[in-house]
């Protein structure tokens, strides 16, 4: 079985979870007193994705301003992104689009985009509506999937569907390293918050 080693950064606000996502989808485990990353972190897993292993090399940055400048080390020459904000607070969604603009400017120009809606196991404190974050996240051609990294909600599957959007080795043969192309698929969210 052929092994593909796939970078991910995650991208976003400090505060808004991104190192309890891949704590969850790592370890499986939630640690809700969880210090801030500095600077960045880094982890990795293999799952098996149809007749591939894909072992995910997975940058978990800080989301302090002061650490700013430093994401374009993890995202450049990253197959993905994870952009995360909490839908609990609006002003994290507001900082998401920048990250976006920010990716599509001096990102890999063929990065996956997923746009990560945290924390919506508390839905009754909800600011970002979930339909405003999807249609943003289809405007923009991203995976958009809601999660809550402390009840194990969407944390595989945000994953699942990164590796479905990465070009099959079988179907695109190498070619000179310039990058691959991606066709536009629709969004999918496999489980309800709510």
């Amino acid at each position: 079985m052929a092994l593909r080693e796939l970078k991910v950064c995650l991208l976003g606000d400090t505060g808004v979870g991104k190192s309890s996502i891949v704590w969850r989808f790592v370890e499986d485990s939630f640690d809700p007193n969880i210090n801030p990353t500095i600077g960045a972190s880094f982890m990795t897993k293999t799952v098996q994705y149809q007749n591939e292993l894909h072992k995910f090399l997975i940058w978990d940055t800080a989301g302090q301003e002061r650490f700013r400048a430093l994401a374009p080390m993890y995202y450049r020459g990253s197959a993905a992104a994870i952009i995360v904000y909490d839908i609990t607070k609006e002003e994290t969604f507001s900082t998401l689009k920048n990250w976006v603009k920010e990716l599509r400017q001096h990102g890999p120009p063929n990065i996956v985009v997923a746009i990560a809606g945290n924390k919506c196991d508390l839905n009754d404190v909800r600011e970002v509506m979930e339909k405003d974050a999807k249609d943003y996240a289809d405007s923009i051609h991203a995976i958009f999937v809601e999660t809550s990294a402390k009840n194990a909600i969407n944390i595989n599957e945000l994953f699942i569907e990164i590796s479905r959007r990465i070009p099959s080795t079988d179907a695109n043969p190498p070619s000179s390293g310039k990058g691959f192309k991606l066709r536009r698929q629709p969004s999918v969210t496999k489980r309800s918050c709510c």
